[in-house]
């Protein structure tokens, strides 16, 4: 449920930045010849054309949406150009249209803290920058406002200009006459008269004018997209997120708007109440069904103690509050994103029905999510934490088949072969969970894996992957509990420290079923044998030791045999001495001081509080 956040102490300038119909400019862009056509980019589907998730502004005028299908597109419009979403592992991909995004997002943090909310959305705080114009180079004070800026829809702004244009704008799509075509030129004049005006008024209060030095800073923002990327850009301009979403799509393409705090509440009273963020699901279906909010407006008859009484304190406060269009919601600083993420939907007849497919697609997910936690971790020195599979499945033949497949996590593990493993073992834990003590068919129709909880490597701090044997070794720490797996000879090469982690992996079955047919004989020389599996691998038990009584730490595991002996040369002497009693344990156990094991030295950034 939402939660009301404390306001700022001083007025913001916020901005909501929206890329027009992305996908389909990115398109543009690599096929210059698809400009000013009918285009949609269309996801790789064979059935009825694929779905449509981009329409360019020349196919929407036929009356082609975003709901469609290839096929229901091309009977709207004959002309419209389908254009395919890349293919890689079978789905969708989406890389060329991440790394367009950032190309934006490079440009838009020059003027502040940028966050950067979607492949094509960016949220901005510009009140540094505002304050700094306002005091060196105040709007009022200027010969020259930046053209753009003066093209602002302003929400309040009183005019009849606004209701001249629409009447007239018809009229221009066919032949005018030259008397029609002075008077709309003179009306954008008049306009853009008005709106230069509102910008640089020497008797407007702190925030407005705070405002008009964003509309400024915004508009050289897109020009200079466009002029850098071929881009065209939407924005919404106005003193915090909430409001700059909602008005930044309000006139696409390629416009801005600006919301003065003295046209919020006018604004706000007639929008249907599911417009409003995190009001589009129960909380919004909750306010129609029991309280007959449809509007903002409506919402604004109940008292916050009425409000409370309904939905909790802090959720009655939030619903109060943003009704009055208040919000402190920050803008976080964050140019990457929180977390990656890798699905594939099987709709109908290619529903998953047995463990084999699941696998197959769980390696293609987990195949592109490796490739992309590795590169961030390789351009933005990033280590994301934790990895959760999130599917959707059905029972056969049972009352209850839309039980949640619940979605199961675990500490991630780098390398492709390790994230695969560990996805299938969340898999066979969610199915389980799912069917309960029935033996039943089951289908899966959607699946998807994430890396999240991702954080800075700290600065000055060397990476665990400096102990592991190769510079470009794909294997590297994890994060897994090896008090909560069962014993198991297959996983006795590996260095467990410090168990901690919010869900376990289990062994998968097909790992039970290896260990199962093991077989006694293979060894010929049984004393050989053990001695040598003494030099090689850990005794996992004997290890845990140190680990014991620290389940608020991080887990960290590698493989023994892919230690380089070099590397461990450098390292101090009490280190080395602990690295070698793992190799080799010696015959008796001796005292370590306090903060002299290897533990110490990888042990996770303290939490605050």
């Amino acid at each position: 449920m939402p939660v009301a956040r404390p306001e700022p102490q001083e007025p913001r300038v916020i901005a909501h930045v929206d890329m027009d119909c992305f996908y389909v400019q990115v398109e543009q862009r690599r096929n210059p010849e698809l400009r000013g056509q009918p285009t949609a980019v269309v996801q790789y589907n064979d059935w009825k054309g694929g779905g449509l998730i981009a329409v360019s502004y020349e196919a929407r005028k036929f009356g082609v949406k975003r709901s469609m299908r290839g096929d229901e597109a091309k009977m709207v419009c004959p002309s419209i150009n389908l254009v395919q979403v890349p293919v890689a592992r079978d789905k969708a991909d989406l890389n060329v249209y991440r790394s367009a995004g950032s190309e934006v997002v490079a440009i838009l943090s020059t003027k502040g803290k940028c966050e950067r909310a979607s492949i094509d959305e960016v949220y901005l705080d510009l009140t540094d920058a505002a304050k700094e114009m306002l005091l060196e180079s105040p709007p009022e004070l200027l010969e020259l406002i930046f053209e753009e800026a003066t093209k602002s829809n302003i929400l309040g702004l009183p005019s009849v200009i606004f209701v001249l244009h629409d009447l007239i704008v018809v009229s221009l799509q066919f032949d005018m006459n030259v008397t029609n075509r002075a008077s709309y030129v003179q009306d954008v004049i008049n306009r853009e008269d008005s709106v230069r005006a509102w910008l640089c008024r020497a008797d407007a209060d702190y925030q407005d004018k705070l405002l008009s030095c964003g509309a400024i800073i915004v508009a050289q923002l897109r020009v200079k997209v466009l002029e850098e990327t071929q881009f065209t850009c939407s924005a919404g301009i106005a003193h915090n997120k909430m409001l700059a979403k909602l008005v930044s799509g309000m006139h696409k393409p390629a416009q801005q708007t600006v919301v003065p705090s003295s046209a919020v509440q006018d604004f706000l009273v007639s929008l249907p109440i599911k417009k409003m963020k995190q009001l589009g699901g129960k909380l919004g279906s909750s306010l129609q069904d029991d309280l007959g909010v449809n509007t903002v407006g409506d919402l604004l008859s109940f008292t916050e103690d009425k409000l409370q009484e309904y939905y909790g304190v802090n959720t009655g406060t939030w619903l109060w509050k943003i009704a009055r269009g208040i919000s402190g919601e920050e803008v976080e600083d964050r140019l990457l994103p929180k977390s990656h993420g890798c699905g594939k939907t099987f709709p109908g007849p290619k529903a998953l029905k047995n463990n084999a497919s699941v696998k197959t697609w769980l390696d293609r997910l987990c195949e592109e999510l490796s490739e992309r936690i590795q590169s961030d971790l390789n351009q933005n020195k990033r280590i994301a934490q934790t990895l959760t599979l999130y599917a959707r499945a059905c029972r056969k033949n049972k009352s209850d088949s839309i039980k949640k497949f619940p979605s199961k996590s675990c500490p991630l593990r780098y390398g492709t072969v390790k994230i695969q493993e560990d996805a299938m073992k969340l898999f066979e834990s969610g199915l389980h969970d799912f069917l309960g003590s029935q033996n039943t068919k089951w289908s899966i129709t959607s699946l998807s894996v994430s890396a999240s909880k991702i954080f800075d490597i700290p600065i000055g701090t060397s990476s665990i992957l400096r102990y592991i044997k190769g510079p470009n070794s794909t294997v590297s720490p994890a994060n897994l509990d090896c008090s909560s797996l069962p014993e198991d000879p297959s996983l006795g090469n590996k260095l467990y420290i410090a168990p901690n982690h919010e869900e376990h992996c289990e062994p998968s079955l097909s790992e039970k079923e290896d260990y199962g047919n093991n077989s006694p004989e293979s060894s010929s020389e049984p004393n050989k044998a053990e001695e040598h599996k003494a030099a090689q691998y850990v005794d996992r038990k004997k290890f845990n030791t140190a680990g014991s009584n620290s389940a608020s730490s991080s887990t960290w595991m590698f493989n023994v045999e892919d230690i380089d002996p070099a590397v461990v040369e450098e390292l101090p002497p009490e280190i080395q001495r602990e690295i070698h009693g793992w190799i080799r344990p010696p015959k008796q156990s001796s005292s370590k001081t306090r903060g002299s094991t290897i533990s110490s030295y990888f042990q996770p950034a303290k939490r605050s509080g």
